[in-house]
């Protein structure tokens, strides 16, 4: 993905403590949801630690909330239109991995499209989350080679490959090659 995209950090500290407050929750009510420790929450929302997307995917659970809907503008105002220069980044500070949010947000959509350029010898791991059994997804892989781990089972996809998948269960992305993945997940939220 091409450099000079507006990657956001300090926003995700801002985010997480902005939802936290506007769903009425303390950190140790947020810790509690999430499973994630009131001091790891704190570090976040100060902005000295960035959650990685295991941590962040459990936070954005306990705020009802999937990932998209996490990095969406909410300031700018809905258009069916956004523009690849407008789309929102985010990189993985664990893996390196680089999300990018493509569907406009504010749409009367179930479905969120997210493009990922995902690191050589990356592994990702989702613990299985009951409250995302409504959801699923799509991995579309564009280029490289991906497998996805969901219980004992392991998918190979290669470049055309299209996974689909129930997000309520334990899953890994990993990619076992030296080159990078590219890929596009399309969440349906089920709602």
């Amino acid at each position: 993905m091409e450099s000079g995209d507006n990657i956001f950090d300090k926003s995700v500290a801002e985010r997480v403590r902005a939802l936290r407050i506007a769903h009425g929750l303390t950190l140790d009510e947020l810790a509690t949801r999430s499973g994630v420790s009131r001091a790891m929450i704190s570090r976040i929302e100060r902005a000295e630690a960035s959650p990685t997307a295991a941590l962040l995917a459990r936070l954005c659970e306990a705020l009802e909330l999937t990932l998209s809907a996490f990095f969406a503008d909410d300031e700018r105002p809905p258009s069916p239109l956004i523009r690849r220069s407008e789309q929102r980044l985010w990189r993985d500070p664990s893996t390196g991995y680089l999300r990018r949010s493509v569907s406009p947000s504010g749409m009367p959509s179930r479905v969120d499209i997210v493009e990922v350029e995902f690191p050589a010898g990356a592994r990702v791991s989702f613990p299985p989350r009951e409250e995302s059994r409504v959801m699923t997804q799509h991995v579309w892989l564009f280029a490289g080679e991906l497998q996805m781990i969901i219980g004992e089972t392991v998918h190979t996809l290669f470049p055309g490959d299209c996974l689909f998948m129930d997000i309520g269960d334990a899953f890994d992305f990993h990619n076992p090659t030296e080159r990078p993945a590219r890929y596009a997940v399309i969440l349906d939220r089920g709602r």
